[in-house]
């Protein structure tokens, strides 16, 4: 019985019935696993309050290549500081109210364009900003920046980290390896 396609499991179960599965699907499961624990390992040994966003942001590094993780990752971690200082300079000087919240917004998209740090700063931005304004904490407004933007970077670290070190096999060469 062959494979639909790499990646895919396979249609009809074996003898057991139970459902196969080919070799890329089961290395990128495990890659996943291991970023998503190795990032919360990690964010948790560093004491980072809401470890949580460190596996998240991992997993939506892995959704990319490594070269397009790459850029792109860069482009999350600038928005995310500057949504973070952004967001703390608000909720100092004007609240953390919706018309301050919503004004912060804008004028972060405006100086996201105008650094010319890509769309992805500008989103990332923004949700650190929400996160920042919007959520309620003990702690001072800055420190939740410190630690959003920590947390953002471990993920992004650990992600970045294993696909340079066990980079997603093409589809073909699994198709190839599951046949031989």
């Amino acid at each position: 019985m062959k494979a639909s396609g790499a990646g895919e499991i396979m249609r009809r179960p074996n003898a057991w019935g139970v459902l196969r599965l080919d070799r890329q699907t089961l290395e990128q499961s495990a890659r996943t696993a291991i970023v998503a624990v190795g990032s919360v390992v990690v964010a948790r040994v560093a004491r980072l309050p809401e470890s949580y966003w460190a596996p998240i942001i991992a997993l939506v590094v892995m959704q990319s290549t490594l070269g397009a993780a790459l850029k792109i990752s860069g482009q999350r971690i600038v928005g995310t500081a500057l949504g973070g200082v952004f967001g703390a300079l608000v909720v100092l000087y004007f609240g953390s109210g919706v018309v301050a919240f919503g004004a912060g917004v804008f004028v972060m998209g405006l100086v996201c364009a105008l650094l010319r740090v890509g769309p992805s700063a500008y989103h990332f931005s923004g949700v650190t900003l929400a996160i920042v304004m919007l959520v309620a904490r003990n702690e001072p407004v800055w420190l939740v920046a410190v630690h959003r933007f920590c947390e953002v970077s471990v993920g992004v670290g650990v992600g970045l980290a294993v696909s340079a070190l066990w980079p997603e096999r093409e589809a073909t060469t699994a198709a190839t390896d599951l046949h031989s």
